[in-house]
C-alpha cells in the first residue's frame, strides 16, 4: 500500500519509474508523481516528452523497466487497481463490428458488470452523451464529434475514480470541445479525479486545478496556473511552457 494521507492514499502514485525500449531509447526517466484524491491535473509536453509512456504504464500497457505505480493505494496491475481507471484514449481505438449499445455493455462486462446492470448503464450514457439516436450505429458510421463522445462514454461505464483523458479534445469543435469541459467538471466536482493530457494549453489553464511540465522523460515543474505563472513572470500557461519546453528553463 501506498503512504496515506488524511486517511486516504492518493489516486495515482508513481515512483522512480523509467521506461527504456528495445532499441535503446529511454521514455520516462526516474519520474516521481503523485495526484491527489479528487483532483483535476493536467499534464503538458511535447510529443515524444513521455505522456504516453506514462500513462500506458498507470493502464498496465506498457510494462515499466523500474518503478513503482499505485492507484488508490493498490498496485497497478492488481484487479482492484483496473476497476479504479478509466482511459479515454486519443485514437478511436472501438471494434467495427459492434453498435455503439453493444461497445458500451461488451466493455462493462470486462469489469465484472451484470448484463443489467450493464444495459442500464449503457443507456444512461448513450443519453448524456446524445448518442442515443445512435444506438444501433456501428463507430464507423459516426461523425469524429460523435466517436469522441463514444469513446469518453465507454471509459465512464464502469464508473472509475480515476479517469485518465489522453488529447478527449484533439480534433473536434469548439462546441463539442465545450460540451466535453462541462461534462468533465461535472465529474471531478462530483469526486472523479481526472488526469488530462492536452496539447491545448488554454484547456489545461480552465480546467485543471495543478499542471505538471513534462520534457524529455522527466517533470521539469509542477503548480497551479496561478504559481507557475507567477514563477516564470507570465502572462498564461502559453508562455510558461514555451519559456520551460521550448525554450528549456527550469525553475
Amino acid at each position: 500500500m501506498c503512504p496515506v494521507a488524511d486517511g486516504k492514499p492518493p489516486a495515482l502514485l508513481v515512483q522512480g519509474l523509467s521506461k527504456t525500449y528495445g532499441d535503446g531509447f529511454t521514455a520516462v526517466a526516474g519520474l516521481d508523481l503523485e495526484i491527489p484524491d479528487g483532483a483535476f491535473f493536467g499534464l503538458l509536453g511535447p510529443n515524444g516528452a513521455g505522456k504516453t509512456t506514462l500513462i500506458g504504464s498507470v493502464c498496465n500497457i506498457v510494462r515499466p523497466t523500474t518503478g513503482t505505480l499505485t492507484v488508490f493505494g493498490h498496485d497497478h496491475r492488481s484487479r482492484a487497481a483496473r476497476r479504479l481507471l478509466g482511459l479515454a484514449e486519443q485514437e478511436i481505438n472501438v471494434d467495427r463490428f459492434l453498435s455503439i449499445r453493444q461497445i458500451l455493455i461488451y466493455h462493462a462486462g470486462y469489469h465484472g458488470i451484470g448484463r443489467k446492470a450493464a444495459v442500464r448503464r449503457a443507456d444512461e450514457l448513450l443519453e448524456v452523451f446524445r448518442l442515443d439516436g445512435k444506438a444501433a450505429a456501428r463507430a464507423y458510421e459516426l461523425s469524429g464529434g460523435m466517436q469522441r463522445r463514444l469513446v469518453l462514454a465507454r471509459a465512464l461505464m464502469h464508473r472509475p475514480r480515476l479517469l485518465i483523458l489522453d488529447e478527449p479534445t484533439a480534433g473536434v469543435d469548439v462546441e463539442l470541445r465545450s460540451e466535453i469541459w462541462r461534462l468533465v467538471k461535472g465529474l471531478n466536482a462530483a469526486g472523479t479525479t481526472v488526469l488530462l493530457t492536452t496539447h491545448y494549453l488554454e484547456e489545461a489553464e480552465t480546467l485543471c486545478d495543478e499542471i505538471a511540465l513534462l520534457r524529455a522523460g522527466r517533470i521539469v515543474d509542477r503548480g497551479s496556473a496561478a504559481l507557475l505563472r507567477d514563477r516564470y513572470e507570465a502572462r498564461d500557461i502559453s508562455e510558461v511552457y514555451d519559456r520551460v519546453i521550448t525554450g528549456e528553463e527550469v525553475a
